[in-house]
């Protein structure tokens, strides 16, 4: 079967087709013949060597920790008839997606609701379940004011949707007209490009005050400028690294002001709470597709994971991204 392989970390270019033996399920393992693979922006810092520390990964592997498609073989002791089940799979750690079929625990591969796509599915694995702990932590209420960074990314644009059905006045903040615009249908009521100088004070005009909710998708300089943006007892998510880091908090001034930060570790889901996500997962889709629907921006061939990462890594690839085998 043919899948994408790295042997030594490095740039985009390090994406390489290979065929490999037909992966087989072993015990309580399921085998998916991949639809869709879900594309984050973490691939490319692991695949950069960028990201040793946390996720040591031995070479070579293949990238991609999530893909949705259909079983088509299961190990011994997988219970139920399960081969040709539409199955969203959360793959071991981070690695194993990027092929034509990929093994995953039978736990893990969780069934798609009727009516959702597979696109769709794949689209919302790893947003979908770290939104909805987001708007857990944050609590956004009828009229506050939130300021969402990296509104155009793939969580960016659910965090928008939610907020506005929350009755929030809701200003997103991108870089450029493609982007803005996209996060203005997705139902920002005002959006703000923190390329421009001063951007911050032109976030604070539009919403009519400093922010209730700041969710920082994005880190670096620009996360921590949005965060001069909260006001009094606001609550802040520092969640973001897409910039090289995350948003430096002042924790003295944000205790004098009674805000309430959160970062990264807040929305890390552990093998503690694994299963308890992915049934909420299913279970939103279930009963809130609509509000939840994906923005898919861009979809690429197996074959091209490179230009994949390479449009990642450029900025140039709003809402989701995808690989189709």
């Amino acid at each position: 079967m043919k899948a994408i392989q790295v042997t030594a970390f490095g740039g985009p270019e390090v994406l390489t087709v290979v065929e490999v033996p037909d992966a087989r399920p072993g015990p309580g393992q399921v085998l998916v013949d991949v639809a869709a693979v879900d594309v984050i922006n973490l691939d490319t810092y692991i695949r950069a060597g960028a990201w040793e520390d946390f996720f040591p990964i031995p070479l070579p592997y293949t990238p991609g920790g999530a893909v949705a498609g259909t079983i088509a073989a299961v190990g011994t002791g997988v219970p139920g008839t399960r081969v040709g089940e539409r199955v969203a799979a959360w793959l071991d750690g981070v690695s194993g997606g990027y092929a034509e079929r990929a093994v995953a625990d039978a736990a893990s591969a969780v069934p798609v609701p009727d009516g959702v796509g597979l696109r769709s599915a794949a689209a919302l694995m790893h947003d979908l379940p770290t939104a909805l702990l987001l708007l857990d932590l944050v609590e956004i209420k009828p009229q506050d004011r939130v300021l969402i960074t990296g509104a155009a990314g793939a969580m960016g644009l659910l965090l928008v949707r939610a907020a506005h059905a929350a009755g929030a006045v809701v200003v997103g903040a991108a870089r450029g007209e493609r982007k803005l615009g996209l996060v203005r249908e997705q139902g920002a009521d005002a959006v703000v490009d923190y390329s421009a100088d001063g951007w911050v004070e032109t976030a604070k005009k539009a919403a009519g005050g400093e922010f209730a909710v700041v969710l920082d998708g994005v880190g670096g300089e620009l996360g921590t400028t949005a965060l001069s943006a909260a006001g009094d007892g606001a609550r802040i998510s520092t969640h973001g690294a897409a910039a090289g880091g995350f948003a430096r908090v002042d924790t003295e001034v944000a205790a004098r002001r009674g805000q309430r930060v959160s970062g990264i570790a807040a929305v890390q889901i552990g093998p503690d709470r694994a299963a308890a996500v992915r049934r909420r997962w299913a279970e939103t889709l279930r009963t809130r597709s609509a509000e939840f629907q994906p923005v898919i921006g861009q979809t690429f061939a197996l074959e091209e994971a490179g230009t994949a990462h390479t449009a990642i890594e450029a900025r140039e690839a709003p809402g989701k991204t995808l690989l189709i085998p």
